[in-house]
C-alpha cells in the first residue's frame, strides 16, 4: 500500500503520528510524496483554536476526494465522529491510548525524514479551563522508561544526533511510575553517544516539583540548554481564572534558577491574549514580566473559546483590544530578540548541524539550541566552528571558522 502524510499540531503529535506511519511502513507499505499516487493518506490533526481545526477539516475533505484518509491527533478525538464515514477512517482515542501502552515501544524507524522525536507520556495531569488537549488525550499515561532508552538506541543506530522528547508536559512524566522526569533525562544521557537531547514542553506546576532535581539532570552537556515554559499571563487573577494551578511568582522562580544555573541559555514561553476577563492590567503585568524574563522565543495566541471547555461561553474581551495587546506583545517580544540575538554576534561556538536551510545553506543548533545559518554544503549532524556574524529575523546567521 502506498501511504501519503501530512503532519500539523505540536510536536508531541508529529511525533506520534511519524511513529504511527513508520509501523505501517513495519507491515510492507511504502511512502509517495503526493495524495494522487497514494492508496491512503494519512494526517494528523490540531484543534487547539477554531482556525487549525477549520483547515484540518478542509486538508481531510481535499485528501479524502484523491484517496483514502486516515485521520490522526486532536480532531479525531474530539470530532472526529462528524468526520468519519466514506473513505475517512478516524483513529478513535481508545485505539491510540493502546498504541501508547505497548505497540509504541518497539516500531523501527524505518523512514527517518518522517520521524519527529519520542513521545514519553499521553495526556496531562491539568485542567486548565481553555484547554481542548486534556479533553481530547485523557489522563496521564508515562511510558516506561527503558522503553524510551530503547528508542533512543535505535533513533542513533539510523544516524539521528537529534534527540527529542515531548508530551503535553514532559514535566508530568513518571507521576504515575516510580520516576520522574530528571531520572529519565539521566538514563538518556547516560547512553554512550555523540548526541544532543532537547526536552519538550513543561506545565510551571510540575516543573517546580522537581525543579532542584531537573536542573541538575539538565547539567549534562548532551542537554540542550532550552526551555519550554508557557506562562499564558502575567496576571495571577487571570491564571487562577484559567485554572493554571501556579501564579507569576512561581513561574519567575524556575525562570530565575534556570537563569542562575545556565545563563547562556534559551527560554521559551506561551502567551494568551484575550482571555475572558482580561484587562488593561493584566496586558500591562503581562507585559512587565516578559520584559523582566527576556524570553528568547513567545508563541503568542489569540483566545479562541474551544468546545467542552470550562470558559467555551464565557465572553472575551472586545476585538479592538485584543488585537491592540496581542500587537505590542509581539513587537515587545521582537525587540527582545533581536537585543538577544545582536548579543551573539562575534562569538565563536560548535554547532550541531540539523537540517537543510534555503538558498544553499544549512541549519545547526548551539548548545542553547538557537538556530544558526550557514551557508555552504555540509553533512546532517556534522559538527561545525562557526563565528557569529549577523542575525535574521529569529536565527544567527555563521561563517565557518
Amino acid at each position: 500500500m502506498k501511504i501519503y502524510y501530512e503532519a500539523y499540531g505540536c510536536t508531541l503529535s508529529k511525533a506520534e503520528a511519524g511513529l504511527y506511519v513508520n509501523k505501517m511502513l513495519g507491515e510492507g507499505n511504502t511512502i509517495v510524496h503526493s495524495p494522487a499516487e497514494a492508496d491512503i493518506s494519512v494526517i494528523n490533526t490540531c484543534v487547539v483554536i477554531k482556525s487549525t481545526e477549520d483547515r484540518m477539516i478542509d486538508r481531510i475533505s481535499d485528501l479524502a476526494s484523491q484517496s483514502k484518509v486516515r485521520v490522526l491527533g486532536c480532531l479525531s478525538s474530539v470530532g472526529g465522529n462528524a468526520i468519519e464515514g466514506g473513505s475517512i477512517e478516524v483513529i478513535k482515542p481508545r485505539e491510540f491510548r493502546n498504541f501508547y501502552a505497548g505497540d509504541l515501544d518497539d516500531i523501527e524507524i524505518r523512514e527517518p525524514s518522517i520521524f519527529e522525536g519520542i513521545p514519553i507520556n499521553q495526556g496531562c495531569t491539568g485542567s486548565c479551563n481553555f484547554c481542548i488537549s486534556h479533553i481530547a488525550r485523557g489522563k496521564l499515561v508515562s511510558r516506561p522508561p527503558g522503553k524510551i532508552v530503547s528508542q533512543v538506541r535505535m533513533q542513533l543506530e539510523k544516524g539521528i544526533r537529534e534527540v527529542r522528547i515531548s508530551s503535553l508536559d514532559t514535566a508530568a512524566y513518571g507521576k504515575d511510575l516510580s520516576i520522574r522526569l530528571p531520572g529519565l533525562v539521566n538514563s538518556i544521557t547516560s547512553v554512550e553517544s555523540d548526541f544532543r537531547l532537547r526536552i519538550g514542553m513543561m506545565e510551571p506546576k510540575n516543573t517546580l516539583e522537581i525543579l532542584p532535581e531537573l536542573m541538575d539532570s539538565m547539567q549534562s552537556s548532551k542537554v540542550f540548554k532550552f526551555l519550554h515554559l508557557p506562562v499564558q499571563s502575567g496576571d495571577n487573577r487571570i491564571l487562577d481564572s484559567m485554572n493554571r494551578e501556579y501564579s507569576a511568582e512561581d513561574f519567575l522562580r524556575i525562570v530565575g534558577e534556570y537563569r542562575s544555573r545556565f545563563p547562556d541559555s534559551v527560554l521559551s514561553t506561551d502567551i494568551i491574549t484575550g482571555y475572558h476577563g482580561d484587562d488593561e492590567e493584566s496586558f500591562e503585568l503581562t507585559c512587565s514580566l516578559l520584559d523582566r524574563v527576556k524570553p528568547e522565543i513567545c508563541n503568542i495566541t489569540r483566545y479562541s473559546p474551544r468546545p467542552y471547555t470550562v470558559d467555551y461561553s464565557s465572553p472575551p474581551p472586545p476585538s479592538n483590544m485584543v488585537k491592540r495587546w496581542t500587537r505590542e506583545i509581539t513587537e515587545l517580544h521582537r525587540k527582545i530578540t533581536s537585543e538577544k540575538l545582536q548579543g551573539q554576534i562575534g562569538k565563536y561556538m560548535n554547532i550541531l548541524v540539523t537540517e537543510r536551510g534555503k538558498q544553499g545553506t544549512w541549519v545547526g543548533r548551539d548548545d542553547a539550541y538557537r538556530p544558526v545559518v550557514v551557508p555552504g554544503e555540509f553533512t546532517l549532524y556534522s559538527r561545525l566552528d562557526v563565528e557569529i556574524v549577523a542575525t535574521g529575523p529569529t536565527y544567527l546567521i555563521g561563517k565557518v571558522s
